[in-house]
């Protein structure tokens, strides 16, 4: 597997880049690795949650579509291979801005609500990769408010326990 990875590093990244090309490389496999743990998290992969992830993929990394299903693949790899998020939130949460955060945030609820259902095992990955990635909560929710489409019903326990953890303290978390 590392020479295929090495491999793809080596025809997809330019080395004048001054951010260095594996580091790149990394962060891109990394968020493509979250995107898939999203897809596997209701133990049901589907085709519709697959394309979601390329879509994201392109969009939030800004590849096009032959890079993005090669970056797909070699995700599924490190993912099966996981342990632990902590390997792909670390490098994630070192690295990227609060807004870039949010929006890899943002990308997960997407995937979740791509089949019109959020399952518990979702919910609890997004807010577990949220707290890895120091993403404050109010932000988590805004995130989950601008990715639910508008035909699925709105859940309000995520928003009276801000308010009301706001009203308590005088703050979000």
């Amino acid at each position: 597997m590392l020479r295929s990875l090495q491999a793809f590093f080596d025809r997809s990244v330019s080395s004048k880049e001054a951010t260095g090309p594996d580091t790149v490389r990394k962060l891109q496999i990394a968020t493509a690795a979250l995107f898939v743990e999203m897809t596997r998290a209701d133990f049901e992969a589907l085709q519709v949650e697959k394309e979601a992830v390329l879509k994201s993929l392109e969009t939030t990394l800004d590849l096009d579509r032959e890079t993005a299903i090669e970056l797909l693949g070699l995700a599924q790899e490190e993912a099966e291979e996981a342990v632990e998020l902590f390997q792909f939130t670390r490098l994630v949460d070192s690295s990227f801005s609060k807004g870039q955060k949010v929006e890899i945030i943002e990308r997960l609820w997407q995937i979740a609500f791509v089949d019109d259902h959020l399952d518990k095992h979702e919910e609890y990955l997004v807010r577990k990769v949220a707290d890895l990635l120091h993403v404050p909560h109010r932000d988590f929710i805004a995130a989950k408010k601008r990715a639910r489409p508008d035909h699925l019903p709105v859940t309000v326990a995520d928003d009276e326990i801000a308010d009301h953890r706001q009203m308590i303290t005088g703050h979000t978390r």
